[in-house]
């Protein structure tokens, strides 16, 4: 397993497996790369959309409701998602900036040892979390009761692959 480190502008990215590819061996439309490892590897780039993970109106109530303390990506976004991502699982995770490189497309670049199906649902767990702990801080034991009551009958995986399957069918964007 390679070491986790932040983002650099290296010409290479160094799999979480440990293999090597080029930034030109990634492109825009890119879900997954099938790794010479045997694995597939999620990739996420900063141009794909929250809402490939997350439906609109959840990803407008995140933006509301999270405060996002970096200039350069002021409103809550994919950035964010694969940095909770990033911070949950450091050796499954390889993010790179490639924002000297005009040629890609893409300022960052998320590969994970996770296959895309994988990712998805681990950003759907981490946004549960995260959603759950705002909730505890509303100072609701009612409320609070009631979201985890909710969240018992709430099945991640069937949400990703009715989710996946309706973007799919509706999407005519290559990122979503």
């Amino acid at each position: 397993m390679s070491e986790p480190r932040v983002p650099g502008t290296a010409d290479a990215i160094e799999l979480p497996c440990g293999e090597t590819i080029g930034h030109g061996d990634l492109d825009l439309g890119m879900r997954e790369y099938d790794c010479a490892c045997g694995e597939t590897h999620a990739v996420v780039m900063d141009v794909h959309p929250p809402e490939r993970f997350l439906p609109e109106f959840l990803v407008e109530v995140l933006r509301e409701a999270v405060e996002t303390t970096s200039e350069e990506m002021p409103e809550f976004g994919t950035p964010h998602l694969l940095g909770v991502v990033l911070e949950e699982f450091p050796d499954r995770v390889v993010a790179e900036d490639a924002s000297e490189n005009a040629d890609v497309g893409y300022a960052l670049v998320w590969v994970t040892d996770f296959d895309s199906r994988r990712l998805h649902e681990v950003i759907v767990e981490l946004v549960i979390e995260l959603m759950e702990h705002a909730v505890s801080h509303a100072e609701d034991d009612g409320a609070l009761r009631e979201f985890e009551e909710q969240m018992t009958e709430f099945d991640v995986a069937e949400f990703v692959d009715r989710y996946r399957a309706e973007r799919d069918l509706e999407a005519e964007d290559p990122y979503a």
